[in-house]
């Protein structure tokens, strides 16, 4: 017995499955890598190891500048890998250098101390979340303010060379807290410095090219505390004088473009 009704032979097709998203593992084991030397800069700095400590960073720098260079060349680019870029970068290149230029000098100071150390982290904080926001609408040939490797360059590059001249963090407290806060609020500004982007290692070069740079290897390895430092010195300034430089020229000294979206800021990236 039927009950008149014919029942539904008819499956319905069930819904593709969308694949699951992973994760690059070669860009992000860079960026993991460069995290590791901004940790292991901290536990240096705890155990009175300034020297180590410096060498750490310096480490993050070079494996952060590989992650997204070798991202691009194998294609591996991720949202993800932005942000866990970012976050690495705050570790290494914000709360790193703060904390060790603390430890090593800036705790002498009391109160000024620490505001010297929060002040630059939180600068670095604010510095890579405007990157973020901001990497559409800047100029791709500069960077708007300070890079935050390059400030922590400027704290633990000096931290490093007093190391190794044998001078105490309290011998040199008060210039310590001055560059703190210099390469802090240098983060957030408007100065534009050369982010050597457009620089391709694809391209051949001269002959000429591969001589300077086995001679700046050579050079390095004379001094590697003095020679490092001076560099970051002349990088760290030299956004100011190209500032300058543009604002005698009657052009536009920001690089960031005004946003469609934030018309209201139009007049402070003059």
């Amino acid at each position: 017995m039927t009950d008149g009704s014919e029942p539904n032979t008819k499956l319905e097709a069930s819904e593709p499955r969308k694949p699951r998203k992973g994760i690059y593992v070669l860009p992000n084991l860079f960026t993991l890598a460069a995290l590791f030397g901004g940790f292991y800069s901290i536990v240096m700095a705890m155990n009175g190891r300034f020297e180590q400590a410096a060498i750490g960073v310096f480490c993050a720098m070079v494996l952060d500048s590989l992650d997204g260079r070798v991202a691009r060349m194998t294609n591996t680019q991720s949202a993800f890998g932005e942000q866990m870029d970012s976050l690495a970068d705050m570790v290494s290149f914000g709360a790193a250098p703060a904390l060790i230029a603390y430890v090593w000098a800036l705790t002498g100071l009391g109160r000024w101390g620490w505001i010297a150390a929060f002040v630059y982290c939180a600068c670095a904080a604010l510095r890579l979340a405007r990157f973020n926001v901001n990497t559409s609408v800047v100029d791709k040939r500069f960077f708007q303010g300070l890079p935050s490797p390059a400030a922590a360059a400027l704290v633990i590059g000096f931290i490093w060379l007093m190391t190794e001249a044998g001078v105490k963090g309290a011998e040199v407290s008060w210039l310590m807290f001055g560059l703190t806060l210099y390469a802090g609020l240098t983060m957030v500004t408007n100065v534009p410095f050369y982010s050597f982007k457009d620089v391709s290692l694809k391209r051949s070069v001269p002959f000429a090219v591969i001589v300077s740079i086995a001679l700046g290897i050579a050079v390095i390895n004379i001094d590697p505390p003095t020679v490092i430092f001076g560099l970051f010195v002349l990088y760290g300034t030299s956004g100011y004088a190209l500032y300058a430089w543009r604002r005698s020229k009657g052009l536009q000294a920001s690089v960031i473009s005004t946003s469609t979206e934030e018309p209201d800021e139009r007049d402070l990236h003059k």
